[in-house]
């Protein structure tokens, strides 16, 4: 809700109110920072190495951009941005992991998140495999902290 400031200056300032319940984790900026788990990766198919390349258009409606790959059963079809094609396979499938063909984020629809393909194991292949093919190169993959518990804190380790 806005409201303007009235003054007696010439220069006025406009007062936004925000609702705390709209913003989502990062929205604010921008940012949203994907899951390192996920309950159902074991949905995935079995084959990420071997995937349709990125500029596969739409299974359904042909469009060759805002793709997505099932990666469950390895369909690309159009984001929720264009005909909801994706959206659609997983409210008719219940395939509920995909990857974006435009930046390589993966997605998860029943956790509603998105994940973090490079920390999660089970989707680095398709990851990778999605960035050569977009590329034509490995993609450089950050190193993993190695998470710190009280037993090796105490010992320095």
């Amino acid at each position: 809700m806005a409201q303007q400031n009235s003054s007696s200056s010439s220069s006025s300032v406009m007062m936004v109110e925000i609702d705390e319940d709209f913003l989502l984790d990062g929205s604010e900026s921008g940012w949203v920072e994907a899951r390192t788990h996920c309950d159902h990766l074991a949905s995935l198919s079995s084959d990420l190495v071997h995937i349709p390349t990125p500029d596969t258009p739409c299974r359904s409606c042909q469009h060759p951009n805002e793709n997505w790959l099932c990666l469950c059963c390895k369909d690309v079809l159009c984001s929720r941005f264009v005909n909801k094609h994706m959206l659609e396979h997983y409210q008719q499938t219940n395939h509920n992991l995909a990857l974006s063909y435009s930046d390589l984020s993966v997605w998860c629809f029943s956790c509603d998140a998105y994940l973090d393909a490079q920390v999660m194991q089970p989707l680095r292949a398709a990851y990778e495999t999605a960035y050569i093919l977009k590329f034509g190169s490995a993609p450089p993959f950050r190193a993993i902290e190695p998470v710190q518990t009280e037993a090796n804190a105490s010992t320095g380790d």
